[in-house]
């Protein structure tokens, strides 16, 4: 039998509301609304006991996750966590302490904690879970997440050249090479090729440079394919601040930049800050909650993640916060929006590297303070001298568990005013 057409029109909406139900549908009004842009706190430099580290990665994993923290990457030296591996529970008790197992059954349960041989024999030891059996335990929506990554430990003229890859298929070793150059270009090589063959996103940074005073400013601007670097490190023994042969990290910054940005004509060095933990039971090293990134993205995925992090969108912290950030191209104006705490101030700083009328630069205008302000809306808007403007905000407040003397909370935004209109 026919249906009137009366009847027709009554029951169409009903088809189409159980069209959308049981079909994509592309109509917009079963579309969701878009996410709106928001700030996302991550470490993306962090030991475990699969390496150097004194602890169990779900352990630390939960306790970045209870600090608020919305993504963390394990970076264990050249190796991702997964796959079978058991631990010595002697060794476990050297890197710790004696209630460390206990800790560990607490928070998880007797049932997760597996172990075999004989307590207090020699051959006790204790499983430690790969990342993709631990991660359901931590990982919440929208929330926190896991990214696979790793430390990959090299040398190069008997320095230390470390560069950490984020989001990784599988470890990668190694590259060596025979200068602190060549070795940083073999290894994000390796990285970019594993980021194409993976269609994946990726992201290499180098580590620490000035630990053992290894990577010169010269070796990083010359290599001119990565673009991320370690501004602030949280490890005590980094040499953050230089001495009187080597130049601070910040200092370091801006000579890499001003070389990138005339004899290399490239884009500049972005800084991030880590923690670089392996300390989890509160003695003396590299702690955890020293430094992060916080980074403006629609989505908590690592893609999204990397993705503006590769944009800039983003800046690194050692305990400020800052509700925006922006760079308008067309005013050429960089502001900042900083969070503010009670019976605190902030004195923020821009720093530029300015240009010389010949179109060359000298070391007294790398890194020069161009304004100063202590507004909690400072702006900054360039002249057309500078090669470029960062700024870095300082509180009044020490930094809650510092890595060197003196140290105070701070918030440093990327470089911007360089782009080509």
């Amino acid at each position: 039998m026919k249906l009137t057409k009366r009847l027709h029109r009554r029951l169409l909406p009903f088809s189409l509301v159980a069209l959308c139900l049981t079909i994509p549908c592309f109509i917009p009004l079963c579309h969701a609304d878009e996410p709106a842009p928001q700030w996302w706190k991550g470490n993306i430099h962090t030991h475990s006991l699969w390496s150097d580290g004194d602890q169990f990665p779900e352990m630390i994993a939960d306790w970045y996750q209870s600090e608020g923290y919305n993504f963390l990457a394990l970076t264990d030296h050249n190796v991702l966590s997964e796959g079978s591996r058991w631990m010595d529970y002697s060794k476990i008790l050297q890197r710790s302490d004696d209630g460390i197992l206990d800790r560990y059954r607490a928070r998880f349960g007797n049932a997760w904690v597996e172990t075999r041989g004989t307590e207090g024999e020699a051959d006790y030891q204790v499983r430690l879970k790969p990342l993709d059996e631990f991660r359901y335990l931590v990982e919440q929506h929208d929330q926190f997440i896991l990214i696979p990554a790793e430390e990959i430990s090299d040398r190069g003229e008997g320095k230390p050249v470390h560069i950490n890859a984020t989001n990784l298929a599988e470890a990668l070793e190694p590259a060596g090479g025979d200068t602190v150059r060549q070795v940083i270009e073999n290894n994000l090589r390796a990285i970019l090729e594993h980021e194409k063959a993976h269609g994946r996103e990726v992201l290499p940074h180098v580590n620490h440079p000035n630990f053992h005073y290894a990577v010169t400013a010269e070796d990083l601007a010359s290599v001119v394919s990565e673009r991320f670097f370690e501004v602030y490190n949280g490890h005590p023994g980094v040499n953050h601040l230089g001495d009187d042969e080597h130049p601070s990290i910040e200092r370091m910054w801006d000579i890499i930049n001003a070389l990138r940005q005339t004899s290399l004509n490239v884009p500049p060095m972005m800084g991030i800050a880590t923690d670089d933990s392996h300390e989890y039971h509160g003695k003396p090293g590299s702690r955890p909650g020293r430094g992060w990134v916080m980074v403006r993205s629609q989505y908590l995925t690592p893609e999204h993640l990397i993705r503006a992090m590769k944009r800039g969108d983003f800046y690194a912290s050692s305990g400020v916060s800052l509700d925006d950030v922006k760079y308008d191209a067309e005013s050429k104006t960089l502001s900042l929006q900083i969070q503010s705490d009670p019976e605190t101030t902030y004195q923020t700083k821009f720093i530029a590297t300015l240009a010389k009328a010949d179109g060359l630069i000298d070391e007294h205008r790398i890194g020069v303070t161009v304004a100063t302000s202590d507004s909690l809306q400072p702006q900054y808007t360039l002249t057309g001298k500078e090669l470029y403007v960062r700024a870095v905000v300082t509180s009044s407040q020490p930094a809650r568990d510092p890595s060197f003397k003196d140290q105070k909370q701070q918030a440093w935004t990327q470089p911007v005013g360089w782009e080509s209109p």
